[in-house]
Order: C-alpha cells, then sequence, then structure tokens
C-alpha cells in the first residue's frame, strides 16, 4: 500500500512539473544518473502518462562517471524513449582536465560548470528540471522550488521570490531563466522508499558489494578503470561498500556497508547520522564551496 506522506510528495511534484511546463518555452531535465534523477525520470513519466515526457533529458558529462552509471544511463534512456543530449565540455577534455591532475575545484569548474552554462546557452533552455532536494546540503536548503537565475547564469540567495502556499510567479526578465526542483521538500530516507514502492531501477553501485579501493585522506575511492593513478605505497584492497551518492568516480566516497537491498538501505538510511554527501569532494574543496559553485552557475 502506498504511504500517504510518499503519495503527497509525489502529487506535489508531479504538479510541479506540470506547472513549470505549462508555463516554459523550452524546457529540459537535467540526468545526472543518480538516484535522485532516476526518481525525477519516473515522475515525469507519470506526470505525462501514456505520452512521453515531452522534453529531452540534458547530462552533462565529465566523461569520469563510474562504468555501472554509463551503463544504467543507456538502459533508461531506451527503456523511456526520451530524447538524451549529452554535453561535454570539449575544449577542457582537449586540456586534459581531470580531477586527479587540476584538483576537484577547478575540475568541477571547467567540466561541470562552465559545461553546463555553455549547453543551456546553445539550446537557449528556459527552464531546467534537477533533483536537488533541500536535505541534501545547506546551500541547496536555500534554493526555492523554482529558483531563479540572472544572466550568465548566476544564482542570488538573497533575490530570490518568495513561494507563499505553493504560489509560483514564473515570469522571467530577459536573460533570465528558471531551475526548478520539484524533490525540494523530500528527504534521502523519502527517495529510498519511494523506490521501493514504485521498484524503480537504479545503479546497483548503490547495494553493497565488495569493490576495490583505497583510502585517501579518509575517504574510500574506488579504483574504477585503469586511468585511476595509484601512488607508490597504494594497493587496492577488496573492502564491502556502497555508495549513498554517486558523482566523478574519483571525487565520491564510497561507505563501508552490507546493505545489499532496498530493505536494508532504507534501515541503514533510518539510522544514518552522518549527511549522504560527506563523501562529495566538491561539497567541501574550499570554504563555503557549494554556496559559491552554485552562485557561479553550478547546478
Amino acid at each position: 500500500m502506498a504511504s500517504p506522506g510518499l503519495y503527497f510528495l509525489e502529487s506535489e511534484s508531479i504538479e510541479i512539473i506540470r506547472e513549470a511546463f505549462a508555463e516554459s518555452r523550452k524546457p529540459v531535465m537535467l540526468y545526472s544518473i543518480g538516484k535522485d534523477s532516476s526518481v525525477m525520470l519516473h515522475l515525469a513519466r507519470k506526470a505525462f502518462y501514456p505520452a512521453k515526457p515531452p522534453f529531452p533529458l540534458l547530462h552533462v558529462d565529465t566523461t569520469w562517471k563510474f562504468v555501472d552509471m554509463y551503463a544504467h544511463r543507456s538502459r533508461m534512456v531506451a527503456e523511456s524513449g526520451m530524447e538524451l543530449l549529452i554535453y561535454v565540455n570539449q575544449q577542457g577534455l582537449q586540456e586534459g582536465i581531470n580531477p586527479f591532475e587540476h584538483g576537484s575545484s577547478y575540475y568541477t569548474d571547467v567540466m561541470k560548470t562552465q559545461a553546463l552554462r555553455q549547453v543551456l546557452d546553445a539550446h537557449n533552455f528556459d527552464v531546467v528540471f534537477g533533483g536537488a532536494r533541500r536535505d541534501e546540503e545547506k546551500s541547496r536548503a536555500k534554493e526555492r522550488v523554482f529558483s531563479f537565475r540572472a544572466p550568465g547564469h548566476r544564482w542570488e540567495p538573497k533575490a530570490q521570490r518568495p513561494e507563499l502556499w505553493n504560489l509560483y510567479n514564473t515570469h522571467t526578465h530577459p536573460g533570465e531563466s528558471i531551475r526548478v526542483f520539484p524533490l525540494s521538500n523530500w528527504t534521502e530516507l523519502d527517495i529510498w522508499q519511494y523506490i521501493y514502492q514504485e521498484s524503480i531501477p537504479i545503479v546497483p553501485l548503490y547495494f553493497a558489494k565488495e569493490r576495490p579501493v583505497v583510502e585517501r585522506g579518509g575517504i574510500w575511492i574506488m579504483v574504477d578503470d585503469h586511468r585511476f593513478p595509484l601512488r607508490p605505497d597504494e594497493k587496492p584492497e577488496m573492502r564491502m561498500v556502497r555508495f549513498r551518492t554517486l558523482g566523478c568516480y574519483p571525487l565520491t566516497g564510497a561507505i563501508e556497508s552490507t546493505a545489499a537491498n532496498l530493505e536494508e538501505i532504507i534501515a541503514e538510511t533510518f539510522n544514518a547520522r552522518s549527511s549522504e554527501r560527506q563523501g562529495r569532494l566538491i561539497d567541501s574543496d574550499q570554504p563555503g564551496s557549494m554556496e559559491k559553485k552554485k552562485q557561479e552557475g553550478y547546478f
């Protein structure tokens, strides 16, 4: 039986998606392949069923995602029948910008923030759906459901519009665009319970399994392909780990866990006392890291 709480969240998110689409000129949905993106894709398909969602998916590809994520992306695009736009910052790729040699801050700026601004400008999208939630990280807690971006995609936290009684003002000034976050009011636990309730496919990396990892700075980093530059004193060891959040593999820490199915993940999440993003290095690579990145145009 569907949970009343999840039913309310689902209904609210579908209403937001439909409202934003109705007011948009050229919308797009960001697709990062993670669990929140999986829920977003599922909600979008429900919102317009039996038709396909009337907008494309957009994946800003850094080329450093986990191998399992690329496989899952292909499966879900084929199943949904939706158009998928894949964008890579070609200048950054040609210059060999990577998270190992250039550091997480510069790498993220070039391969994620600049790439996102480039592709949004190229297609002139005016409404961009994203899967951010307020409980993830303190700067995301400041986001409105309809988050307005100034020309150049800059986010000004103090210049956002009030949202009273779920009334949204979607009027934009020249050069402005809107990021829309239908999952704003969801928690990590809601996401996992909804995935369980709706049998939503997710990347296998969320389930605990023995995987090759090395420890760097107290974080378990998975050796996912041949590009991982091992230090002289490093040798990958097999540990029972899983991921609470997924991003570029060199910047995403695994957690030690035995949760190998959704029931066990839900129980583990229920008892968790730390943020799911504690292993995401880009959140803490400089003071006020995520808020600064968002002000510069990051997702």
